[in-house]
């Protein structure tokens, strides 16, 4: 059984936040969705307010903490990233802003990446296209098609039949994020052989 890694960043700046408590909700759509599949599944949670000060730290000294590197790590090598932010004069908090800042341009190139957002009011959605969806496909990430605001209402709200409730919002957005990363070619691991174009070619004649 293959086991796919998925990893959720969360800029809430409380404990408990609704940031967070969005990001585990779209987290655990996407595990139910791969589990369907018969795909294990790894989660992990990466709190952006736990590494506050590194992050400050690191763009003063240029030096990450190992706390730090680690959590950098595991979203550059994740098979899945989910990213929450909360909205702060109508964009990504500049938390979430520095902590991807700090993540090679390149090294979310082609990962599956589902946005989420939340405010106090649904008139800051727009957030989610302006300015979440910009910086992923600056970095490369395919991003995927529905992503998730959560204003303050949606929260105790099922829906009726002309909106969409924020449940079904989570769960329609979580099995796209799951289909991508089921799709996307498993990722190469260290103790795979690299075999140069050259011998390639030269295989390809001999047969």
């Amino acid at each position: 059984m293959q086991t796919l890694k998925l990893v959720a960043v969360s800029a809430g700046l409380s404990a408990p936040s609704s940031t967070r408590l969005l990001a585990d909700r779209l987290l655990q759509a996407a595990r139910y969705r791969l589990a369907e599949q018969e795909y294990a599944v790894d989660v992990e949670v990466v709190e952006l307010r736990d590494l506050a000060v590194d992050i400050a730290k690191n763009f003063v000294t240029g030096f990450p903490s190992a706390a730090l590197e680690e959590a950098v790590e595991k979203v550059t090598s994740a098979d899945g990233v989910i990213a929450v932010t909360p909205v702060f004069t109508a964009s990504y908090s500049g938390l979430f802003k520095s902590f991807f800042d700090l993540v090679d341009p390149s090294a979310l190139t082609g990962t599956p990446v589902l946005i989420g957002a939340t405010g106090g009011t649904a008139r800051h959605s727009l957030v989610l296209d302006h300015a979440l969806r910009p910086l992923f496909a600056y970095l490369r990430a395919s991003v995927s098609p529905t992503a998730v605001y959560a204003a303050s209402e949606d929260w105790g709200s099922g829906g009726d039949e002309y909106t969409e409730g924020l449940p079904a919002r989570i769960t329609r957005a979580g099995n796209e994020f799951a289909d991508t990363v089921a799709a996307r070619p498993a990722r190469r691991t260290d103790d795979e052989e690299i075999v140069p174009f050259e011998k390639q070619l030269a295989d390809l004649r001999l047969d």
